[in-house]
């Protein structure tokens, strides 16, 4: 029997897999020894991914987060720190590790540092609702815990609640400058261009106001806040072909949001709507929260809506409420007062007159006459701060007649803070206003403390002065003639207001002016000073004699006359006080203004 033939078999090639030794790998076998709880292989072969990619973060994260998991706090946060100073600082989120890390070991002033850096810069906020969890447990460790400046991934929501809280306290300036970064950063964000609008309005520029509102209805053409400003707009600007559109469309609107209904309310109340302001005040009222509830300035707008509706009763009851919840404050019982006169009014014409205004502070008038009652060191902190009071007092400023000007610079120099500097400061470069307000305007500056030279047009042109009188025509000025106004001011302060003031020191550069080359003698400052308050009291009618001068100031009435003789003969003054005295009273200040120009209208 033959046997078969062996065949050999063919070599077969080796199929090796090649082991790929790197980071991945490293990485995946490590996830595997966490999952099956290895945790000391999973640190080993962290560590290796850490070998094979020192420059990746994630790596070292990963090895931070394991050994934070076994209760190698400190270790952990070795290697944390190392990622943010070498190998990746945009990493913020390490400091919340670092900061959970020092919690765990108690170190709790460290993790409060570690958790605020975390807020402080990090852009996402990924941890942010663990982040004001922490802060709070570590307020209850620490007691005397501190805050974040402001919290990164919610810049634009601080820096707008920064702006809005500028806006209440009348800082209208401020405001604008912090809205239009805010915008310029984050186009999108309409409520930040919507509150610019109304910082433009408050301080009377009515065009920039517009340009802002039109920019948020082109992206967003139903925003209910835009809307309102501009019905609001419309009706300063008089346009009352497109208000009674915007208005039929804000008749139909029935916001939802507390927020939208309160908006809607008071613009339909400023529009004279109101009958739907009242309407929307009470739904606002009876669905509203505790806190709406306890805002005085929601019953004083309904209030407002019950009389300009005829609502007496009603109105009276919600101004009751308005004293239990805001006791200090003389709104109510004025506004009381005001209703009872138009009640009777009413009763006895058929008419009540003009309706009342919405906003919760006292009228412009009232807040004046306060004003004239009140020394610098008493002015009333309603003047200072209300924000309604102050944008009455910036819109004046642009669109009041002269007088009404002059009262607000006047109100301005005892406010004194850099937003009233700012607004009298930009007031001198209006090319329509009046030089003599512009003139009053530089003296209330150097009275607040000025020190820069100002930049003024006048007369069209524009000029830059020194902080010191206005003396155009003298070649220069002597300080030992300023030792004649201080002791002046010296004796007028809280005597008179800015005006006369600044007509006195108008007096006494026109009689230098009128002299000069020659020289007036300063052995006489006290009975210069005397003189000047002796014309400048004539000038605004008020009774004065030479002796009275001549007492207050320690000398004798006839050094007073003498004085008063020179400068009357040098100005010309008798002739000028028969002008003024012959004009009615309402217009005493703008003649007395007239009459301090000669020194710059007429030749000496």
């Amino acid at each position: 029997m033959v046997g078969k033939k062996k065949r050999v078999a063919a070599p077969q090639k080796q199929k090796i897999i090649a082991l790929q030794m790197d980071a991945t790998f490293f990485f995946e076998r490590a996830v595997r020894s966490l999952d099956r709880c290895r945790y000391d292989q999973a640190i080993k072969y962290f560590r290796k991914a850490v070998d094979y990619e020192p420059e990746n973060p994630v790596n070292h994260c990963n090895l931070a987060g394991i050994l934070s998991e076994i209760g190698k706090y400190g270790e952990s946060n070795q290697i944390l720190q190392r990622i943010v100073d070498e190998v990746d600082p945009s990493m913020t989120e390490c400091y919340f590790y670092m900061a959970n890390n020092f919690a765990n070991m108690e170190q709790f002033e460290a993790a409060e540092k570690a958790i605020i850096h975390y807020l402080e810069n990090d852009s996402d906020g990924q941890f942010l609702q663990e982040s004001e969890e922490m802060m709070e447990y570590l307020s209850y460790e620490l007691e005397t815990p501190s805050a974040p400046k402001v919290i990164k991934s919610r810049e634009e929501l601080f820096l707008h609640d920064k702006a809005r809280e500028l806006l209440e306290q009348g800082q209208f300036a401020q405001a604008v400058k912090i809205l239009k970064k805010l915008i310029k950063k984050y186009p999108d964000f309409l409520a930040a261009r919507n509150n610019l609008a109304l910082a433009y309005y408050y301080m009377g520029h009515f065009g920039k106001a517009m340009d802002a509102i039109a920019q948020v209805l082109e992206q967003e053409e139903g925003n209910l806040h835009a809307l309102c400003n501009l019905a609001i707009f419309y009706q300063n600007l008089g346009d009352r072909e497109r208000l009674e559109k915007l208005t039929a469309l804000l008749r139909k609107t029935y916001p939802y949001h507390q927020e939208h209904v309160f908006k809607l309310a008071t613009t339909m109340g400023i529009l004279g709507e109101h009958e739907a302001a009242y309407q929307l005040f009470k739904r606002l009222l009876k669905g509203g929260a505790c806190e709406v509830q306890a805002d005085p300035c929601l019953y004083h707008y309904l209030a407002v809506a019950c009389v300009n509706t005829n609502r007496y009763k009603e109105a009276e009851r919600h101004w009751q409420q308005t004293t239990k919840l805001d006791p200090l404050s003389d709104i109510p019982s004025f506004y009381l007062n005001l209703m009872a006169k138009r009640r009777k009014r009413q009763e006895e014409t058929g008419d009540g007159g003009s309706s009342l205004s919405y906003h919760y502070h006292l009228p412009f008038e009232e807040q004046f006459r306060s004003m004239e009652k009140s020394s610098e060191d008493q002015l009333p902190e309603s003047i200072r701060k209300d924000p309604m009071v102050r944008s009455s007092f910036f819109w004046a400023l642009r669109h009041g007649d002269m007088e009404t000007k002059l009262q607000v610079i006047q109100a301005f120099s005892l406010i004194a803070d850099n937003e009233v500097k700012e607004a009298l400061t930009e007031f001198l470069l209006d090319p329509e206003e009046n030089d003599y307000l512009k003139r009053v305007a530089m003296f209330a500056l150097r009275s607040i403390g000025w020190k820069e030279p100002f930049t003024v047009i006048l007369d069209g042109e524009p000029v830059h002065l020194e902080p010191r009188p206005y003396a155009p025509k003298l070649p220069q000025w002597d300080d030992n003639w300023s030792e004649v106004l201080e002791l002046c001011f010296a004796s007028l302060n809280k005597r008179y207001d800015l005006v006369q003031q600044h007509d006195l020191e108008t007096l006494w550069v026109e009689y230098l002016t009128r002299i000069h080359p020659k020289q007036p003698r300063m052995s006489m400052r006290t009975g210069w000073a005397a003189a000047l308050e002796y014309l400048t009291a004539k000038m605004h009618r008020r009774a004065v004699t030479y002796e009275e001068m001549a007492a207050r100031y320690l000398i004798s009435p006839s050094t007073v006359r003498t004085c008063v003789k020179h400068i009357d003969e040098a100005c010309g003054l008798r002739r000028k006080m028969n002008e003024i005295f012959s004009v009615s009273g309402d217009d005493i200040r703008e003649a007395a203004g007239q009459q301090a120009s000669t020194a710059k209208d007429e030749d000496g």
